[in-house]
């Protein structure tokens, strides 16, 4: 390091200098099945519709009404209660960060079950709050003894319930839920980054609470390139937030694509139901491999324990096909991969390509 790197390097937070950035696997040339992306694009017609639109948008403008649109259209497929607003984000990620700068106050905290989103614990690092991570238990269920005395001995400014849960894929019991969210001193964000695929949903009773937040991603919907988060919540509670939301954070791009969406939704609708199908068919798959076991997902991916991850995971790619290995991430994801679902088509491969790997 010379001279200049080392004067330079004064002015980073060492917290910053020892983190790893997010990583991201290199994919080229193989089935991506490592990011919960929905596999399926645009049709042709779509895809010539939406590029007509786009072009004729004014890109020598800030956004402005069309943002406004967007956020109307979200509520209204969401279908946000009265009385609640909507803000939105570059993503969910955004959002998360949002959260924690505008809940920066001294003695602050965060607490989320583990594992879990990655982003809740780093948010609250970069924001210079504590984090406080509560083990599932060894089904990945949420341990409530240990998140009531957790919540009473931490006083968390901010919960995060994940529903379902990343990596684990899993819906957590809602009593359970109920009963962490009386017990909040502060916040709780329901993470409902997987809606389309999952079962139930939190916004039926969100208008029930004041403290609780509801947060969905359009990433799962399908337009994970568009990078569109958006949080619903009371009206004078959404607007603190809105206070330290970059201004012009989504590009209208970004916007004219997922007011596009919106307008298709059936079109994405069917997709996640083909994509809930095909959960299915691998599920009912993997219980059929000796040694393997997998549990219940609600997601767009299925969380899996092999007798060795790591040579799984390297016979896998080694066949074309590309997953997540989180058995480092948790001791309670040991020999673990993740499973995104695919299109019929890779998920065959997938599964080929698991027999041969095994």
């Amino acid at each position: 390091m010379t001279a200049l790197q080392r004067d330079l390097a004064k002015l980073i937070r060492q917290d910053i200098q020892s983190m790893h950035a997010y990583a991201i696997q290199p994919s080229a040339g193989l089935i991506k099945l490592d990011a919960m992306e929905n596999p399926h694009r645009l049709s042709p017609e779509l895809q010539a519709q939406l590029g007509r639109r786009l072009g004729t948008l004014a890109l020598n403008r800030y956004p402005a009404g069309q943002v406004d649109d967007l956020r109307a259209a979200l509520a209204k497929y969401a279908g946000m209660p009265d009385g609640f607003d909507i803000m939105l984000g570059n993503g969910s990620d955004e959002l998360i960060s949002l959260v924690a700068m505008a809940c920066d106050v001294p003695g602050a905290s965060i607490l989320a079950p583990l594992p879990g989103f990655v982003m809740y614990a780093m948010s609250a690092q970069l924001q210079g709050l504590k984090f406080t991570g509560v083990d599932l238990t060894p089904d990945f269920g949420l341990d409530e003894p240990a998140m009531l005395a957790a919540i009473a001995e931490q006083r968390p400014s901010i919960i995060y319930i994940a529903y379902p849960n990343n990596p684990t894929a899993n819906l957590w019991d809602d009593a359970v839920i109920d009963r962490i969210i009386a017990a909040a001193p502060g916040l709780v964000v329901i993470d409902e980054a997987y809606q389309p695929f999952s079962s139930r949903s939190y916004i039926d009773r969100l208008a029930r609470h004041s403290h609780v937040l509801l947060m969905r991603t359009m990433s799962k919907f399908g337009l994970a390139g568009v990078r569109i988060g958006y949080m619903m919540g009371p009206k004078a509670l959404i607007a603190q937030f809105d206070k330290v939301r970059p201004p012009y954070n989504i590009s209208v791009l970004n916007c004219e694509a997922a007011l596009f969406a919106l307008e298709h939704a059936g079109v994405f609708a069917a997709q996640a139901g083909e994509l809930r199908k095909e959960r299915s068919r691998i599920q009912a798959a993997l219980a059929a491999l000796p040694g393997v076991k997998a549990w219940p997902s609600d997601a767009n991916m299925i969380l899996a324990r092999f007798p060795d991850a790591q040579r799984t995971f390297d016979g896998l790619k080694a066949h074309g096909v590309l997953v997540k290995n989180v058995s480092r991430m948790h001791p309670l994801l040991a020999n673990c991969l993740r499973l995104t679902v695919g299109t019929e088509g890779e998920n065959t491969q997938l599964l080929s390509a698991l027999k041969a790997s095994l």
